[in-house]
């Protein structure tokens, strides 16, 4: 248990504030008025780059949760394009025309995609990842450590001030990354455990994954 914070299930809520509160950051007339063309912290990739793949998790995430007659084994055969060397493979792009406030709100239409799988998939609902098949919760879990690592590689691409809430931070740790020390700020050990800090005694990691298969 991380200090002063209590541990439980990941829940539909929790993605949906996730969601709120990263879509609210990028909405920000300073990060609407940047540069996305810049790169986007600790990733290869422009801020603009890291919103559509953002946008593409979570739709992604979302989608897989739909095959259960038979439960995927693989990927949805969604058609998956690169615009270039070293840029992310999507399905999902935004249009260049409608400018940052149209990628948002590809990013804002993914996230509640995404909600709304997690609220409405039966128990026995799974989705297909490569670090362990889902069930709703692992797949809620991992939507937002995708939103919260994602928006502090933009914040710090377009000069803003970012930190996750440390309940849902906590959750999350407890749920996909049963490895990481427990204790301190679960903000700054999810950073750890995505690549993007350091902690006390411990290095920055150059590779890591989490565990999405179900607990129990």
């Amino acid at each position: 248990m991380f200090d002063d914070v209590k541990t439980g299930p990941v829940t539909p809520d929790d993605l949906a504030e996730g969601v709120r509160l990263v879509v609210g950051l990028l909405r920000q007339p300073a990060a609407l008025a940047g540069d996305w063309g810049r790169p986007a912290g600790a990733v290869e990739w422009s801020c603009w780059e890291t919103a559509e793949h953002l946008a593409d998790d979570l739709f992604s995430y979302g989608a897989q949760l739909g095959p259960q007659s038979p439960p995927a084994v693989s990927h949805v055969p969604f058609v998956w394009q690169r615009h270039g060397p070293g840029r992310p493979a999507n399905v999902i792009f935004a249009d260049r025309e409608a400018g940052p406030e149209g990628l948002v709100q590809v990013v804002e239409s993914c996230g509640a995609l995404h909600v709304a799988m997690v609220r409405t998939a039966a128990p026995s609902a799974r989705a297909f990842h490569i670090f362990g098949t889902a069930d709703a919760e692992g797949s809620a879990a991992m939507g937002l450590v995708e939103l919260f690592a994602h928006a502090e590689d933009l914040a710090r691409g377009l000069g803003l001030e970012w930190r996750a809430p440390a309940e849902i931070c906590a959750r999350v740790l407890h749920r996909l990354f049963p490895d990481v020390p427990v204790g301190g700020d679960p903000w700054a050990s999810l950073l750890w455990a995505t690549g993007r800090g350091e902690l006390p005694g411990l290095a920055r990691r150059t590779e890591w994954r989490w565990d999405s298969s179900p607990r129990g």
